[in-house]
């Protein structure tokens, strides 16, 4: 499982690259908007998406929906939304949330048969006096707002969780079966921020299991008046700290959004030295000012810029 997991990534890797070959040459430019970053290698595609609403003036929060559905609707892709890889029963789940520059913010977990998660949490947000949804209400209220019902699993997903049921062994490798989630964050030309994230959580993971993804506060904050972070990785970890918030706060406090990241990273290490060398967890954040940063426990965490410079591939500084 391990073996194939590597070859989608270096697959997925290659392919996102050569398009946009040239851009990834170009130097990186602080403090510039509209600006748009996203998790992983699957960002480049992501950010496209998004930039088409940015850079004609629109809403960072229509823009971070419009990236995160991209690799939501990817079935080749096993970490998010469709082809998503399953829960150890072989069922996929779906987690998302989404927060936008008046701190409104919508979310839910543990949905299943809806491809397009991050959507059903905007219309949550909309259209509700909550913030989260989960299980079969979420489902309820996805199809009462017009989402269709459709199967996740693929075949190369379902052939995957079962050659993993024959010896059943959940032993994550990190920047592999860690790294299930896309964040995407952004700033618009009128100097709002938003933020969306999306997943299909850790493949093969406890029935009902919810990581940080959909948890405001912990996969993703926003706050217009400072910056906004989202994170990736062992989200058990993440919620530890409540992450996404921390690094929001520590920019409130004068830190620049690379120095935030590296000071919720060491906060996790604290809490658990050697637990901190096995996973994964990295942070990725944008302030007021269209400057940002990224920070993660191990080498191999990525992260994609969009700005009037080009779309570029960047490696998150690490720890370890």
């Amino acid at each position: 499982m391990t073996s194939r997991r590597k070859f989608l990534q270096l697959s997925a890797l290659g392919t996102a690259l050569l398009p946009f070959s040239k851009a990834v040459a170009k130097p990186v430019v602080e403090g510039s908007k509209p600006i748009v970053l996203s998790t992983w290698n699957f960002g480049l595609q992501a950010n496209v998406e998004a930039w088409k609403i940015l850079s004609a003036g629109g809403r960072a929060l229509d823009a971070v929906e419009a990236g995160a559905r991209v690799p939501e609707g990817d079935a080749k892709e096993t970490s998010v939304g469709l082809g998503g890889l399953p829960d150890r029963d072989g069922r996929v789940t779906l987690d998302a949330c989404i927060m936008d520059e008046n701190g409104r913010c919508g979310s839910v977990a543990f949905l299943e048969h809806i491809v397009h998660p991050i959507s059903v949490a905007r219309k949550v947000m909309e259209k509700t006096p909550h913030v989260m949804l989960v299980g079969e209400g979420a489902l309820q209220f996805a199809l009462a707002n017009g989402f269709k019902k459709e199967k996740l699993l693929t075949k190369e997903s379902e052939k995957a969780w079962k050659e993993w049921l024959k010896k059943a062994e959940y032993k994550p490798v990190a920047n592999i079966e860690n790294h299930d989630t896309i964040g995407i964050i952004a700033l618009d030309a009128n100097g709002n921020l938003s933020g969306a994230c999306t997943t299909s959580g850790m493949a093969y993971k406890m029935r009902g299991r919810v990581g940080d993804s959909p948890i405001i506060g912990a996969g993703l904050y926003v706050d217009n008046e400072i910056g906004a972070a989202t994170s990736t990785g062992v989200g058990e970890e993440v919620i530890r700290i409540v992450g996404c918030h921390l690094v929001v706060e520590l920019m409130r406090q004068g830190n620049s959004p690379e120095d935030a990241c590296r000071l919720a990273v060491e906060r996790i290490i604290s809490k658990n030295p050697e637990k901190a060398k096995q996973v994964q967890v990295g942070f990725l954040a944008l302030n007021k000012k269209g400057e940002h940063g990224a920070y993660c426990l191990q080498k191999g965490f990525t992260f994609a810029m969009h700005t009037q410079q080009g779309n570029t591939l960047h490696n998150g500084k690490s720890v370890y």
